[in-house]
Formats: structure tokens, C-alpha cells, sequence
């Protein structure tokens, strides 16, 4: 059948070709770099990860070499007595670190909150630490709890010879990084003295924003400092509290640099101060196991998670965190 269509218009009907509008694929030209490194540097790792942990590699062989044996890896890992020793580790310093840093940071920040003269430069100071290389603090610390040539024994020994309280001081020194029993308080002290400084910013940062017109009328109701602090100061930075313990809750659970290079890559003696991510750097690097590793990694996920959710419900149950 013939067209009955005139040429004219057939021209009409013609689709047309939409031309390139650059200003309205500028803006994803521009964010296109940052997408390309997230995509690369953290999204494909994300994903190979988890794909590993269900298989066995060896990195030298090739994608190729590649083999799935589905659920093995998280099997071993949850009948894998290293781990749950590590696991251990982890949560011994986590617990006797972080808990001190808030009980610490809160009534510091409150007494920081009422200086006004030198408050910058005694905050500055006590912030130092969280900005200083943890390998540098590692190293400082390693020399301080030497046995034989610390500053630490050293303190102890001279108070030891004072007369009257000497005797509450040890009479011998003390091998910090080698006894069993040490180890773990002595990485915790050292977590603990660097991240305090961090943890009593945020606080004073946060006991920055409560009204003035709280305190006063509270002073006219004839409240006293404690009451103040407890009725006024904690309830409006719970917030914060939330927030704070959050991130000490991360990265205690995550813990790998301070007791690296303080005890070595096993961990220090009987392995008492390994953490998980020591545990799995050595599966990974040592005993070139990467989907264990990776298996390893997302228990410690899951582990986190479940631990920040519980955070997250006790705060909530108090009223200090917003839904």
C-alpha cells in the first residue's frame, strides 16, 4: 500500500533530534570525580568483601583462583577460639577505655564551661593528643612503661622510698608490656589518655548551647551547683551523650594502631593484648586467609551494629535522643 503521506509532511513527522543541553549535565560533571572514588575506593571494596567472605583466595593465583565454599568462613570464625579470645581482648579494653573517658570528659567540660580565662589554651592542650600520630603516642608510651629504663617505674620507685606512704608503691619494677595480667589495663590507659581530650570538646561544646536563663532561674529557685549540673547540665547533653558514646564505641571495637605497636603484631605475650583487628590483619597478612578476614570483618559488623542499636534504644528510653 502506497503512502498517502505528502512530503511536507512527512517532514513534520520526522522525530527530531534533541540537542545537547551541557549547563544540565554540568552539575554531574562536576560531582563526578568524588563519585568515581567512592565508587572505587569504597563501595567496590565494600562489596568485594562481602563476596569474598563466602570464598577461599590466594591473591597471587588471579581472580581466577576464586573458590565458594558458601558459609565455611563465618563457621570457622564462630567456632575459632583466637577469635573469640581476640573478641575478648576487644571488649576488656573497650570497656575499661571508654568508660573512664566519659566519666572523665563530662565534669571537666562542666568545670571548663565556668573558667573563662585560659579555657582555650587548657582545651588545646588536652586535644593534643587526638590530633598527634598514634604511632608517635605508641612509641612515647613504650619508652615510658620500659621496665628498666622507664619514666614510670622510676616515678614509682622514688615514691616507694618516701617514708610513711612508700609502702603503697611496689618495691621492684614493673614489665608493663610483658606480664599477662598488665597488658590490657596498659593499653587501656593509653586509649583511654587519648581520646579524653576529644570527648571533653564535645561536651563543652554541647554544655555551650544550654541557656544561661536555665541556671539563672535555677539559682533562684536556690539550687545548688550539683543540682544544677544534675538537673540542668546532663539532661540537656544527653544528645551529645548519645553521639559521644557512639563513636567510642566504633572505634574501641576497631581497635588496632595503640596496641600494634605497643605489643607487636601477635598481641604481646599470650596473645593478651591481640584485639579482633589485630587477629584479622594476621589472618589476612600473615596467613594469607583473606575470606576468613573478610568473614572476620563482617561479624565485627554485625557485632557493632547490634552494640549501637543497644546504644541507640538505652538513649532513646531516657528521652535523650530525638526519633
Amino acid at each position: 500500500m502506497e503512502s498517502v503521506l505528502s512530503p511536507a509532511a512527512s517532514v513534520q513527522t520526522r522525530p527530531r533530534k534533541k540537542r545537547i543541553q551541557a549547563w544540565k549535565w554540568a552539575p554531574y560533571l562536576f560531582i563526578s570525580p568524588f563519585l568515581i572514588i567512592f565508587c572505587v575506593f569504597g563501595i567496590f571494596p565494600l562489596l568485594f568483601s562481602a563476596t569474598l567472605s563466602f570464598a577461599q583466595w590466594d591473591p597471587a593465583a588471579g581472580f581466577g583462583a576464586i573458590k565458594w565454599i558458601h558459609f565455611d568462613n563465618y563457621k570457622f570464625v564462630l567456632t575459632d577460639s583466637w577469635f573469640w579470645k581476640s573478641l575478648g581482648n576487644t571488649v576488656y579494653i573497650a570497656i575499661a577505655s571508654g568508660l573512664p573517658q566519659h566519666l572523665v570528659a563530662i565534669p571537666f567540660a562542666a568545670f571548663l564551661s565556668t573558667v573563662i580565662r585560659g579555657r582555650n589554651a587548657v582545651l588545646g592542650a588536652y586535644f593534643v593528643p587526638f590530633i598527634t600520630s598514634s604511632v608517635a603516642i605508641a612509641l612515647i608510651f613504650s619508652s615510658l612503661f620500659s621496665k628498666d629504663f622507664g619514666a614510670i617505674n622510676a616515678i614509682l620507685m622514688s615514691l616507694h622510698n618516701l617514708p610513711g606512704i612508700g609502702i603503697i608503691f611496689p618495691d621492684h619494677k614493673i614489665d608493663w608490656l610483658l606480664d599477662t595480667s598488665l597488658v590490657k589495663p596498659t593499653v587501656s590507659f593509653v586509649v583511654f589518655w587519648r581520646y579524653v581530650g576529644w570527648n571533653t570538646v564535645l561536651y563543652l561544646a554541647a554544655m555551650q548551647t544550654i541557656p544561661e536563663d536555665l541556671y539563672e532561674a535555677a539559682t533562684l529557685d536556690g539550687a545548688g551547683t550539683f543540682r544544677k549540673f544534675w538537673h540542668i547540665t546532663l539532661p540537656m547533653i544527653r544528645p551529645m551523650m548519645f553521639f559521644a558514646v557512639s563513636l567510642t564505641l566504633i572505634n574501641n571495637l576497631q581497635l588496632f594502631e595503640e596496641p600494634f605497636i605497643l605489643l607487636g603484631d601477635n598481641g604481646g605475650i599470650g596473645q593478651a593484648g591481640m584485639t579482633t583487628a589485630m587477629y584479622m590483619y594476621r589472618t589476612a597478612f600473615y596467613f594469607s586467609d583473606f575470606g576468613t578476614a573478610c568473614a572476620i570483618s563482617w561479624v565485627m559488623f554485625i557485632v557493632i551494629a547490634v552494640l549501637s542499636y543497644g546504644n541507640h534504644k538505652l538513649f532513646a528510653l531516657a528521652g535523650g535522643k530525638e526519633e
